[in-house]
Formats: structure tokens, C-alpha cells, sequence
């Protein structure tokens, strides 16, 4: 089996990727991957994280060649990527570069400076601490409890919830050391 990229419709990527999963799982062997990014996005009454596609109008499918023309059928999916006058194969070894760039991106774009963390591995493993600063890859941060600054790499700690904002984002979750 090999991925491949199918284009959809405009706006159409998550109601094709659910399509294909629940599709895929009654004729065996096909997998669906929609790489969402969390971005703050802002109203004039309130800031909400929302899931948006990184590519948008792209879904990366994993099936048999011959099972790919199938999935022109599912409303919403307008073709697949060609190259060679062949559907374009994407190997494995970029979906994981693409999943590891998430990590870090939403690491790097949901931790700011003052916000509440708690760190999900490590020495202080599940202590929270308020944000001094963040980078690319680390940030400081303050625990109250023990009076103390430390730096921590930006994929091991996650965000907790603050009042009126709805479900925490795990800045690290989906990667552990």
C-alpha cells in the first residue's frame, strides 16, 4: 500500500477524510490522513483555537492503486494528484516529516508568553508553571509551588485550560520522550 494525495472541493477535506475512514473500514484497507493545524483565530467578541487543514483541498490517502479510482466517487473528492500520467505517490517518510512538523508547529503557535502550562514528562512531570517566554523549541518557564524558573523543550509541556476558552489544546500530546 502506498499514500496518495486525493484534491476535494473547496472547504470539503473533513467531511471527505470522515467519508473515506467510515468507507475505508467497510472494504478494508484504506486509511485517510488530513493534517489539521491549531490556530488561534480571533472575533471581535472572543478568541477560539480552531482545527483548520494544512493543506487545504488536499486529503492523503493509504490504499491499493486500484482501490484509488473507487474513491472518486465519494462526494466531495474532485480527483487525485498525477504525476507521470500516474496517480502521485507520497512516501512514508513524509506524512511522519508532516505529522513532526505539526508537533512542532502547534507547540511553537499555542504557547505564549503568560500562559499555564503543565509539563508531561521529566523530572517535574505533571507540575504547572506560567510561561516566561517561549521559542521555536523551548520555553521558560516559573513554578509557583517551588518558586523556581526552568527551561523546558516547548513539545514537553501542554497548555491547561483557562476560564471561558473550552478544551485545553495539549501543546505535546501527541509525542512523548
Amino acid at each position: 500500500m502506498s499514500w496518495y494525495v486525493l484534491y476535494t472541493a473547496a472547504r470539503a477535506e473533513k467531511q471527505v477524510a470522515a467519508r473515506i475512514e467510515a468507507e475505508g473500514v467497510e472494504k478494508g484497507g484504506v486509511e485517510a490522513y488530513l493534517p489539521l493545524h491549531r490556530r488561534r483565530k480571533k472575533w471581535s467578541d472572543r478568541i477560539k483555537v480552531v482545527e483548520e487543514p494544512l493543506f487545504r483541498s488536499y486529503v492523503f490517502v493509504k490504499c491499493e492503486e486500484h482501490i484509488l479510482y473507487n474513491l472518486r466517487q465519494i462526494p466531495g473528492v474532485a480527483n487525485f494528484i498525477w504525476y507521470n500520467k500516474r496517480p502521485a505517490r507520497v512516501r512514508d517518510e513524509e506524512i511522519e516529516a508532516i505529522k513532526e512538523f505539526l508537533v512542532y508547529a502547534e507547540n511553537r503557535d499555542l504557547v505564549t508568553s503568560g500562559d499555564r502550562v503543565q509539563i508531561l514528562c521529566g523530572s517535574f512531570e505533571k507540575r504547572e508553571g506560567r510561561v516566561l517566554w517561549a521559542d521555536g523549541k523551548v520555553a521558560s518557564l516559573y513554578l509557583e509551588e517551588l518558586g523556581a524558573k526552568i527551561c523546558v523543550e516547548l513539545e514537553n509541556i501542554g497548555r491547561v485550560e483557562k476560564p471561558g476558552e473550552g478544551a485545553p489544546a495539549a501543546a505535546g500530546s501527541t509525542r512523548k520522550k
